[in-house]
């Protein structure tokens, strides 16, 4: 049985009882470290999200240390340009402790024993109830737009005839010399 871990943006295959040095973790010495499971591995493999929700990778913290010094050494031909820098990286020591999974069967069943049988004739009748409160929502929400836009062109034109009506009496009554 192993998993594949990330952690410090590296992936790591641990197994049960192994140490390895890790990126630092900001974590004190002699707690615990849950890990991020990518893949497990035990009768069969698993590695779909579902799967490792219930996969848990515990460590500990053994020690905190630096990594060996590592020598850069830039340099240019021909310019004189020489330049030597060293580094050494933060590291943590861990100690995974325990490696489980429930087993996804087992949750299952559990969940459906547990659930009682009023709940499932509850939730379906709820589901219908707020899919048909959706669409009702919507169609009249569609239906004032367009009663408002037809209301609105229809009044307009009503609205011009009347001034165009209005301005024609005017003229007539300048144009008639009598003023009748």
């Amino acid at each position: 049985m192993y998993a594949i871990v990330k952690t410090g943006g590296k992936q790591y295959r641990v197994e049960r009882g192994q140490q390895l040095l890790i990126e630092r973790l900001a974590v004190a010495e002699g707690d615990d470290v849950a890990l991020q499971p990518i893949l497990y591995r035990s009768e069969e493999a698993v590695f779909d999200k579902a799967g490792l929700k219930d996969v848990q990778v515990t460590a500990k913290v053994l020690a905190h240390v630096r990594g060996e010094k590592l020598r850069v050494f830039k340099f240019k031909p021909k310019r004189g340009y020489k330049r030597r820098n060293g580094h050494r990286q933060d590291l943590t020591r861990i100690e995974v402790t325990e490696i489980t999974s429930a087993p996804a069967k087992a949750a299952k069943a559990a969940k459906a024993t547990t659930a009682p049988a009023s709940a499932k004739p509850a939730a379906e009748t709820a589901k219908p109830a707020a899919a048909t409160a959706k669409p009702a929502a919507a169609k009249p929400a569609a239906a004032k737009p367009a009663a408002g836009k037809a209301k609105a062109a229809s009044a307009k034109p009503a609205a011009a005839k009347a001034a165009a009506q209005a301005d024609e009496a005017k003229t007539s009554k300048e144009k008639s010399p009598d003023g009748s």
